[in-house]
């Protein structure tokens, strides 16, 4: 049975989303053959890194191929040549599956167009099946593949954006219509079955996003310096100037204290003005690659991440498998990572006060830092390494060709 499958996103390779990378690379270790795809080319600035930049060289741009007026035509040309019903049951599907309004018709228009042209791509590829990472554009772009190729698709929903708006997205027609539907946690499994017939449940299996625990080793014993860390996408779903306001409260009792803000994105430089507003050294530092982040981490003493919507943030995962303790708001699938008081503690989303007392908690005591610390690397090691959770996945993509599924729901359940 082959296992030359495809992979596509809304943009890759990204900073944001290395766990998507790490994730592809993992696959590829047990012996799949991965081509990865993207709807939106990404520009340098996301690649920080020499993996990202072979990555980059090596993905299908969806879009750029798809205005490309030659490229267009003989794509779908080909498509109704050798699978006409089919080609037109997608745009039936299209029409059917669009939300409301002129633009987001136009916009589904769109979604059918570039369906034609990966439709095409995959298939002179070889590619035997298709998962796609977020359940939002590039999954329609998915679905509609798949209706027009006959390729079957899965997809790893995350959330909890999605789940804003599911009807928008037709959650329902896409978990109805793919192979199997990889869920980040429980919270998104749950989400997942609220908004689909229960007849598609046994699809929704748990996946966890995860990272190589190796890779964040650090000394346990090395000097507590009072260093507060954030890592994310710089807008305002993540919080950050809540945590600004927490450190400049926080400069009386603890004047020693260091904020490293690693990311970037449409609202840093109305948060360097606030940080410099508030008097804080602030050290925005941009994105960086993999190891540069796993350094920082390194050199770091608590990871804060006072974010207002999450799924399970990677970047929990990669604090906590380098031995820090963490802060995070208590959203979606946070607390099946964070145990309060345990290797962390989570806390209400948008609660200054409750982010200022926890902070002032663990800037005050390196001892339970350490402690928490080693309690997270543990938990990460456990239940959240990606070379266990890739094969997992790599269980299901291989039982779904072969027309069947496993009965667990996930690698530890």
């Amino acid at each position: 049975m082959t296992r030359h499958i495809a992979y596509l996103t809304g943009q890759y390779p990204r900073a944001t989303d290395t766990f998507i990378q790490r994730e592809v690379a993992a696959l590829r270790a047990q012996g799949f053959t991965v081509d990865t795809a993207t709807i939106r080319a990404t520009d340098a600035h996301h690649h920080v890194g020499p993996e990202q930049k072979a990555e980059h060289a090596a993905t299908f741009a969806v879009m750029k191929s798809t205005l490309n007026p030659i490229r267009l035509l003989a794509a779908h040309f080909a498509m109704l040549r050798t699978r006409p019903r089919d080609w037109f049951a997608t745009a039936r599907l299209a029409l059917q599956t669009r939300p409301p309004g002129i633009k987001t018709t136009i916009r589904q228009v769109a979604y059918f167009l570039e369906a034609g042209v990966l439709a095409h791509h995959l298939r002179q590829k070889g590619v035997t099946h298709l998962h796609n990472h977020f359940a939002d554009s590039s999954c329609s772009v998915a679905m509609l593949m798949s209706q027009m190729s006959g390729i079957p698709y899965s997809l790893t929903m995350h959330g909890p954006g999605i789940f804003f708006e599911p009807m928008h997205w037709r959650i329902d027609e896409k978990i109805a219509r793919a192979a199997f539907v990889a869920c980040i946690s429980h919270f998104c499994r749950a989400q997942g079955m609220f908004f689909s017939d229960p007849a598609h449940w046994n699809r929704l299996k748990i996946v966890h996003c995860g990272v190589d625990p190796a890779r964040y080793g650090q000394d346990a014993d090395r000097a507590y310096a009072k260093r507060v860390l954030f890592v994310g996408r710089l807008d305002a779903v993540k919080g950050v100037p809540l945590l600004l306001e927490a450190m400049a409260a926080l400069r009386e009792q603890h004047p020693d204290a260091v904020l490293t803000v690693v990311g970037d994105g449409p609202h840093r430089a109305r948060l360097e003005t606030q940080a410099d507003d508030l008097g804080l050294a602030a050290d925005f530092v941009g994105y960086k690659s993999q190891d540069d982040v796993a350094t920082i981490l390194a050199a770091s003493d608590l990871l804060v991440l006072p974010s207002f919507a999450e799924g399970v943030p990677v970047v929990l995962m990669e604090a906590m498998a380098a031995r820090l303790p963490v802060i995070a708001s208590q959203v979606a699938g946070v607390g099946e990572l964070v145990e309060t008081g345990v290797n962390g503690f989570t806390i209400p989303a948008g609660d200054l006060d409750s982010l200022i007392a926890r902070m002032d908690q663990l800037l005050s005591d390196p001892a339970l830092c350490a402690r928490m610390g080693a309690a997270g690397q543990m938990r990460v090691a456990e239940q959240f390494d990606i070379n266990t959770e890739a094969r997992w996945l790599g269980e299901l993509l291989q039982a779904s060709l072969a027309g069947t599924l496993p009965k667990g729901l996930g690698s530890h359940c």
